[in-house]
């Protein structure tokens, strides 16, 4: 790992390599509940992608799809494909695809709460074959994007903060040499300047180690603020999507998202029963 954080650039090019492409994928939930509706979306190598919505919106399941952790809840894919540095991934076990460099932490952060966070940071080594010795390596440089970590090393996860929990589970994710992670709402809980430095850390990450980050998140003003690109779900379907400065200057997205509204404040729920099936799903 490297330790000098550097700015990615604010826009991918069109150009720019896909790492992770998820096509018109269907996700039913016990055979017969239908969560996510044809649901595409890529991640350019070195990016940082926003996955938003409200609660329920499909965020969490659509990453699920892509870590292969449905089956565990009872869910599967029944359409459309998901591909990982260009090869389908879909079908493969949770391990496998670590393995290969997509890992994803969870919402509500599930450390170990009986291990120390270094004990915890170590499990995410686990797939690793290079060494005790690269590993130690990466562990201080873990240490020196959370130095907080490094205060707390020695303590029971259990009895740290949500903000350092959520800060050993990102460092527990990096410590397996990852290539790409999905961050499942790492805001939750949190408070305000806590998230501000978990996201300030994601972006050095992206920046200085090239790990690209599919971000699922309901606070979309600190989201877009650090993301490339950003897709909007809705019941299960993706409704919107563009770059994460367009998405920021959407009336829509500033009303509804944003809390942010043109001249009088309307009804919301008369206005989001219109605006988006007019604009959005037509």
């Amino acid at each position: 790992m490297s330790t000098a954080a550097q700015m990615p650039v604010s826009d991918q090019p069109e150009s720019a390599e896909t790492v992770l492409s998820v096509n018109n994928i269907e996700v039913i939930y016990d055979h017969v509940i239908l969560v996510l509706k044809g649901v595409s979306l890529t991640v350019p190598k070195g990016g940082i992608v926003a996955l938003l919505g409200a609660n329920g919106a499909g965020k969490t399941t659509t990453l699920k799809a892509i870590s292969n952790l449905l089956r565990a809840e009872r869910g599967e894919v029944t359409k459309g494909t998901i591909e990982f540095k260009g090869e389908r991934v879909d079908r493969l076990s949770p391990n496998e695809l670590v393995r290969r460099g997509c890992i994803q932490v969870l919402e509500g952060r599930h450390c170990f709460g009986h291990l120390t966070i270094e004990e915890n940071l170590l499990t995410g080594a686990f797939t690793r074959r290079d060494g005790n010795a690269a590993i130690r390596r990466d562990l201080e440089a873990i240490y020196e994007y959370f130095p907080r970590l490094k205060q707390r090393r020695g303590s029971m996860a259990g009895y740290t903060s949500g903000g350092e929990q959520q800060m050993c589970a990102i460092g527990r994710a990096m410590m397996s040499r990852p290539s790409m992670i999905l961050l499942d709402e790492p805001s939750m809980g949190l408070a305000p300047q806590i998230v501000e430095e978990i996201f300030e850390i994601v972006h050095k990450l992206n920046g200085s180690e090239g790990v690209s980050f599919l971000l699922a998140e309901q606070n979309t003003n600190m989201a877009l603020k650090y993301a490339t690109y950003g897709y909007i779900l809705e019941t299960g379907r993706v409704v919107m999507d563009g770059p994460a400065k367009m998405l920021r200057e959407n009336e829509d997205v500033k009303e509804f998202y944003l809390g942010v509204s043109e001249g009088d404040r309307k009804s919301f729920r008369n206005v989001k029963s219109y605006k988006r099936r007019k604009r959005w799903l037509a």
